[in-house]
């Protein structure tokens, strides 16, 4: 099963090189050059991983996690910066992100990630799926 990717950066010619490179190891990627656009995107398809640039025009990448995390939970989100500090990062791990990599990133710890974040969204819909049955099981008395 191919890993479903969703890369949000507003500089056009990054967003070309690491779809294709992405593209080069079997993953499914879709783009979204704005947050708004992202935000739609996230609205319509599920995706394994998120990787979002932190500083883009209209919508940081901050405040994009803070909006994709209420409407999904379960979304694993990747940030990706050029200016990153701690306060950033401590700031985008309590708003839910699963990561914060420095630009230029590597590709193989992009596509770590990615792959971890495969591994911890199949992790939460079992989790959720389990709790479920066990909830239908009590309330029917089985």
């Amino acid at each position: 099963m191919t890993d479903k990717v969703l890369i949000v950066d507003d500089e056009q010619d990054f967003l070309d090189v690491l779809s294709e490179r992405l593209k080069t190891r079997d993953m499914n990627v879709s783009t979204a050059s704005s947050a708004k656009d992202a935000i739609k995107k996230i609205d319509a398809e599920s995706y394994d991983a998120v990787v979002l640039d932190l500083m883009m025009p209209e919508m940081d990448g901050l405040e994009t996690l803070k909006i994709m995390k209420e409407k999904n939970p379960d979304l694993q989100v990747i940030l990706l910066t050029g200016h990153a500090t701690v306060e950033k990062g401590i700031q985008a791990m309590k708003l839910g992100a699963m990561d914060l990599i420095e630009k230029p990133a590597d590709l193989a710890t992009i596509v770590e990630r990615i792959k971890q974040a495969k591994t911890e969204k199949i992790i939460l819909v079992e989790k959720k799926s389990e709790e479920r049955i066990r909830d239908i099981l009590t309330r029917k008395g089985w």
